[in-house]
């Protein structure tokens, strides 16, 4: 059985966690394969608001196994506290929820060096959520410091603790010879302490034992065994580290081509690829943001598509769509069919834009720059279609939608150059519209 994959195409925020949840229906096992507690994907369940941060958006169906791959990045408390909040409203984890070997351990070294090099580095934030996922990432490359979540099993733990400590330590010292405390970590008695650390995680390492796994293995047996298996992408292509608006990016491969190597699954193995946007483009922290609006209409987004983080509840900046980043995202991750969000958010707005090119140095072009400084000097170029004054939130098909709105996906998928296969038009997984034709 071939598999399926999900991804964001703009900067993140797309609502991929819904398109996760109707999917799910239709296969057996669901696969968060990079990122961290950055994430957050909202899934809405007759009327009742789930958040999830590591956990795959698959959880809510019983037939469901949903594994957090090697590709992420784990903070145990984060997860132990999403698994308490949704066994609290009902839902069943013991049973459906694997969790890699291979994925790598936050530690509280790691946020305390998001927050102490992002002061450092001053200037425009790159729009980092401070839980250390950055420099967790770093240490994996690096290697030497790393610890992976099934070293946390293992006796010489505290040992490995108390060394990595220990150099963490004297790195931290050596910064606050340059720096004053108010810029870093003040908030830290003083060194930190492997003792302390190695108990902490010592609870968190009994109470996660039962869902560590060897998933690489899990997941190629799968394979083996022809069953259906959903991939699903967290952030958004634009925030690729590599491929990405560098350097306001997240720190893993958040477009398409990260699959295969976050989740230990050839990408042969995936045959369709959804494409996530929303029918208006949304952007936390810094880096440029060509179809920004920064006024009433940015306004009017935010508030009618409560445009906030899920985790860390900070206000999008909202502007108008831009096929031109992606059409690029769509191309880079071998999109074959789209999903327009929130479609809802844009009635009673009298005139729409989509930014079908960029203006740079006098030279108009449907490319992606490359380079964030080109990025931040080109102009957008609009083509403007009229809008709808009806509330779409109520329509189940295609057809019910006014003229106006269908115009407005379909040119969507023009210019992107793939059909829009879903549709919706509220949080609810009733609210959405299969395309047909």
């Amino acid at each position: 059985m071939p598999g399926t994959c999900v991804i964001g195409l703009q900067w993140g925020d797309e609502a991929k966690g819904k398109i996760v949840d109707l999917l799910t229906e239709h296969h057996e096992i669901v696969v968060r394969y990079q990122g961290g507690a950055n994430a957050g994907h909202t899934v809405v369940k007759d009327g009742r608001k789930f958040k999830l941060s590591l956990i795959p958006s698959g959880i809510f169906r019983d037939h469901v196994r949903c594994v957090v791959a090697a590709g992420v990045v784990l903070n145990p408390g984060a997860i132990l506290e999403e698994i308490d909040r949704l066994r609290v409203q009902g839902v069943r984890i013991e049973d459906n929820l694997t969790i890699s070997d291979r994925a790598h351990v936050i530690f509280p070294w790691h946020s305390a060096e998001d927050r102490l090099y992002n002061n450092i580095a001053g200037g425009e934030p790159i729009g980092t959520t401070m839980r250390g996922i950055g420099p967790c990432y770093r240490d994996k490359v690096g290697r030497s410091l790393a610890i992976r979540f099934g070293d946390l099993f293992r006796s010489d733990l505290h040992d490995r603790i108390k060394t990595i400590v220990d150099v963490k330590n004297r790195i931290f010292r050596g910064l606050f010879d340059e720096l004053d405390s108010s810029m870093g970590l003040a908030g830290w008695d003083a060194d930190l302490n492997a003792d302390k650390i190695h108990a902490e995680y010592a609870v968190y390492a009994k109470k996660l034992r039962p869902f560590a796994s060897d998933t690489n293995a899990y997941l190629l047996d799968a394979v083996d065994q022809d069953r259906r298996i959903l991939f699903e992408g967290a952030q958004g292509s634009l925030l690729d580290i590599d491929h990405g608006t560098f350097p306001y990016v997240t720190s893993s491969n958040s477009s398409g081509l990260g699959v295969a190597a976050g989740s230990g699954v050839p990408s042969r193995f995936v045959r369709k690829m959804y494409g996530v946007v929303k029918a208006y483009t949304t952007r936390v922290g810094g880096g440029p943001f060509p179809t920004e609006q920064d006024n009433e209409i940015g306004s009017r987004i935010r508030e009618q598509g409560n445009e906030y983080g899920t985790v860390t509840k900070r206000p999008r900046r909202c502007g108008w769509f831009d096929a031109v980043a992606a059409r690029y995202s769509a191309r880079l991750g071998g999109v074959d069919v789209l999903c327009v969000m929130l479609l809802d958010v844009l009635s009673g707005i009298d005139e729409l834009k989509i930014c079908t090119g960029y203006k740079l140095d006098g030279v108009v072009s449907d490319r992606f720059p490359s380079m964030i400084e080109d990025l931040r000097n080109v102009e957008p170029v609009y083509e403007s279609l009229p809008g709808w004054k009806e509330d779409i939130t109520g329509a189940r098909s295609f057809a019910e939608l006014p003229k106006e709105a269908v115009n407005y996906v379909k040119r969507l998928g023009e210019l992107l150059g793939r059909p829009v296969e879903i549709v919706s038009v509220g949080p609810d997984r009733v609210q959405t519209i299969r395309v047909q034709g």
